[in-house]
């Protein structure tokens, strides 16, 4: 089959004719696109801090994750299913003086994407 339809690309192809064919099975394999972005500078300890993703995939998103780093790794705050993506952060109240945070994007076929983190100043 592949080589009658190259066949007729090179007989279309000499007399001037343009054809396109794709061959493949449709999977995707490319992870989405994913940015994001806080509103302010700084937050007050024990106060929320929001922070707004951007993600993008040809197949579509399924959902955006956030995360907040702590010292023992990341921490699943939760996932948003819709476009604005966006999660309000609780700043820890512990003295510590930034709060990280990264969102990963989930396309529809499953593929995964991290933004890079963003730290905000936490103040007392």
């Amino acid at each position: 089959m592949r080589a009658a339809a190259l066949g007729a690309v090179l007989l279309l192809g000499a007399c001037g004719g343009g054809v396109y064919l794709g061959f493949g099975d449709g999977f995707d394999d490319s992870p989405p696109s994913v940015s994001l972005a806080a509103a302010d500078a700084s937050v007050a300890a024990g106060q929320s801090a929001r922070f707004v993703a951007a993600a993008a995939d040809e197949s579509g998103i399924d959902h955006v994750a956030f995360y907040r780093v702590d010292p023992n790794g990341a921490q699943w705050l939760g996932n948003d299913l819709s476009a604005p993506y966006e999660w309000l952060v609780n700043a820890p109240t512990d003295g510590r003086t930034a709060l990280s945070v990264f969102a990963r994007a989930t396309d529809n076929n499953g593929n995964r994407a991290d933004s890079p983190i963003v730290t905000i100043a936490v103040t007392p």
